[in-house]
């Protein structure tokens, strides 16, 4: 048997900490959204089941509507990373400004269209009479707050792309803590009721704000940087994140027919969906963090001009997608039958969600590597392939979710057309990373 040489390891070695050092502060990060709506559920529940029904129906508007331009932070990490490898600074900054201007500017169309829209659209959601008072209340108030989350996401890009993820976790972290001693006052000190709920997220959510953009103009005064913005790299910001925002608008939209299914199949099934719905939720925030962590890289070695490295970096991700889904998938099977009765107290709603968490609990290994070549091709700005694949991807899932009704199925056929969905992507994802033309170095691509 051959002797190891020690020494080969090291880069491989190397690599991982990385991945791992960017990675557990991002999962951090991300999980910081989620929380915020917990406490606010958790503070405005007190008040009452009207209160709590009207704070979901506003959260899933707001949520909705925010989570459409993700493509601020992804988008913006890959394009200062492939700066920062290209040894450019000051352009790396100069990108991640204009990214925070577009943010701003977006975050301000949605404030101006969707205030006046407010009561219209909880009306559309279709909340219940007595809900909906207390749903205008909360989103009248909560849109304030979205041209501070969408500049929040294009800063967290920035800093990604410098290769820094734990300020984003400190900021997420005072942002949680400052949040939730607001609700408290807010909500039940000064008897804002759910209106104060709202108050207390939007002041967390500028504040977090303001705490990045401290941070970016700083580095900015420090190489020079002017803090207007230039309108072409506003444009070409625009353009680079035009193909992920299909990609997100298609995920969307894969998540409101897969709901509208479930509906369909009776409350039994529906109530079943969302337990497991939160359980995969959840499993996609630790994949997503090593997601990230591979833009951040993908975009420094292609920036550099370093094929190799790129490459390298690309298995590496996908042995850490493909172990991480191996533990995840083990531990729901392990945990996940144990925590149901958390969720539910109905034996039928018990009977139905358990086959459907194993079956995602062995899809976890195919999910880990859809994850990390997601992220390995954002990293490489491949935006618009990313676009029509999850096009084609849209149009596979939606055949098999209304064969699931036609066909009479369940709740299991649901998420087996869901398996189906990421092992569709899985294949396109595949497909381009072994081709290698998403390999294209340079400071901008």
């Amino acid at each position: 048997m051959t002797a190891r040489n020690p020494t080969a390891l090291n880069p491989r070695r190397r690599q991982d900490r990385e991945i791992l050092a960017l990675a557990l502060p991002a999962f951090g990060a991300l999980v910081a959204q989620p929380l915020f709506v917990m406490v606010d559920t958790s503070v405005v529940g007190r008040l009452g089941t009207q209160q709590l029904a009207g704070l979901g129906v506003a959260t899933a508007l707001l949520m909705s509507g925010v989570n459409v331009f993700v493509f601020l932070a992804y988008a913006t990490t890959a394009a200062v990373a492939r700066r920062i490898g290209a040894d450019d600074i000051p352009g790396a900054v100069r990108q991640g400004m204009d990214g925070i201007w577009l943010a701003l500017v977006l975050g301000g169309a949605v404030l101006l269209a969707g205030f006046p829209s407010v009561r219209w659209l909880v009306e559309a959601f279709g909340a219940s009479a007595p809900a909906a008072p207390y749903a205008t209340a909360y989103l009248s108030v909560a849109v304030f707050g979205v041209p501070a989350m969408l500049m929040v996401l294009a800063s967290t890009g920035v800093l990604r792309g410098l290769q820094d993820t734990r300020t984003p976790l400190r900021v997420a972290a005072s942002g949680f803590a400052a949040n939730a001693v607001l609700n408290i006052v807010l909500v039940h000190g000064a008897g804002l009721g759910v209106a104060g709920s709202a108050w207390g997220t939007v002041v967390a959510q500028w504040g977090m704000a303001a705490a990045y953009l401290r941070v970016v103009v700083r580095g900015a005064r420090r190489h020079g940087i002017p803090l207007w913005p230039d309108l072409a790299g506003v444009r070409r910001c625009a353009r680079t994140g035009a193909p992920l925002l299909i990609r997100t608008l298609s995920l969307r939209v894969m998540a409101v027919v897969a709901t509208a299914v479930a509906t369909q199949l009776g409350d039994t099934n529906l109530a079943a969906h969302q337990i497991v719905l939160s359980f995969w939720s959840l499993l996609a925030f630790v994949l997503d963090a090593i997601a990230i962590a591979g833009q951040a890289i993908i975009g420094r070695h292609l920036g550099s001009g370093d094929r190799s490295a790129a490459r390298e970096a690309c298995r590496s991700m996908v042995r850490w997608g493909v172990w991480s889904g191996v533990v995840l998938g083990l531990l729901l099977i392990v945990v996940g039958p144990l925590l149901v009765p958390l969720f539910t107290s109905d034996p039928e709603v018990r009977r139905t969600l358990v086959p459907a968490l194993l079956l995602i609990a062995c899809c976890q290994p195919l999910s880990g590597v859809v994850f990390v070549l997601d992220g390995v091709l954002m990293g490489a700005g491949d935006g618009p392939y990313l676009a029509w694949a999850m096009l084609v991807t849209l149009v596979v899932f939606i055949s098999a979710a209304l064969a699931v009704l036609v066909c009479g199925g369940g709740l299991v056929d649901l998420w087996w057309a869901m398996t189906l969905m990421i092992s569709v992507r899985m294949v396109t994802l595949w497909a381009r990373a072994r081709s290698g033309r998403w390999i294209v170095t340079g400071g901008t691509r």
